[in-house]
């Protein structure tokens, strides 16, 4: 039969068979799991007994629980803090960079290395910084200059802040590299034009620069927002004595799944949880790409 058919057609049926292994590995490890935990959601589970349907009842409960709002909002909070700053900051860095050439990759180098230590290590060190007088860095500093130390982690008002300044730090190495990427990508002669037509250094950069860098920073907006929405590492690791902060002051979505599903042992709520997690990265994914889509 195989025999019988023409080139194209041959082609064709090679290119479904290359492409099968990965298509369904794909479905088994993204498709799946989400329909399944879309299923449970649905269901009261243990991990342990048998699965009974619950219909809407974890989603009843879900938005009828002030806690679940309080997390929601500061999942939120991490977003719309941590993106725009993230973005600023690697921007200007990688600007400047880019115009430097003395020790420029080893520099670079600096910056990204963050990104390539395990978050649970920064966290620590990070921790470590926090801490009282004597043991705290950031205190000790404070104290040094007559200033009273700082409640950094166990302050409703502080803790947020202070678990987003390392979360923002540890990404922004690969921000640098994108937007070194982008910036490499322009064109010199763009430049070389409007240096002849003396246009100042502010004209070029909003008229010339940051237009042409628009899909590198629709990338990096995207790209931080999942992580920012899905943040857990460092808020996990840095409150570990209390998970979440005081009065739930710093806890994500993520966390809170992971503590109803593993300590509570309620996956149906956990799954809950999980959907309404995954429709607000969805929503927020394709809100941001359209905003900052090309007219």
């Amino acid at each position: 039969m195989y025999n019988n058919l023409s080139i194209r057609q041959k082609q064709i049926v090679w290119a479904w068979a290359f492409l099968a292994i990965p298509v369904l590995f794909y479905v088994v490890i993204r498709f799946y799991p989400t329909a399944n935990a879309i299923l449970i959601s649905f269901q009261n589970w243990n991990l342990l007994g048998s699965r009974t349907w619950a219909g809407a009842e974890n989603y009843i409960k879900l938005f009828n629980d002030p806690v679940f709002w309080q997390v929601f909002r500061n999942t939120f909070v991490y977003l719309l803090l941590g993106t725009p700053i993230s973005l600023v900051i690697s921007f200007i860095i990688a600007y400047h960079l880019d115009q430097l050439r003395f020790m420029h990759g080893f520099l670079r180098m600096l910056y990204f290395l963050p990104f390539m230590t395990s978050a649970v290590a920064m966290a620590w060190v990070w921790r470590w910084f926090y801490q009282p007088v004597p043991i705290g860095l950031f205190n000790n500093f404070l104290a040094s200059v007559g200033i009273p130390q700082v409640e950094f982690l166990r302050s409703t008002t502080n803790a947020l802040p202070s678990v987003l300044a390392p979360a923002v730090w540890a990404g922004l190495g690969f921000q640098i590299i994108i937007f070194m990427a982008g910036l490499r990508a322009i064109p010199r002669s763009y430049y070389e034009a409007a240096r002849i037509d003396g246009v100042s250094t502010w004209t070029v950069l909003w008229e010339i620069t940051l237009p042409l860098l628009k899909p590198t920073i629709v990338f990096i907006v995207v790209f931080s927002s999942i992580g920012f929405l899905r943040i857990f590492d460092h808020v996990f690791n840095m409150t570990t004595n209390d998970p979440g902060g005081p009065l739930n002051s710093t806890e994500p979505l993520v966390l809170m799944i992971y503590d109803t599903a593993f300590n509570g042992f309620d996956m149906g709520y956990a799954a809950a949880q999980t959907v309404v997690l995954f429709v607000v990265l969805l929503l927020v994914s394709l809100l941001q790409l359209r905003i900052l889509r090309d007219r």
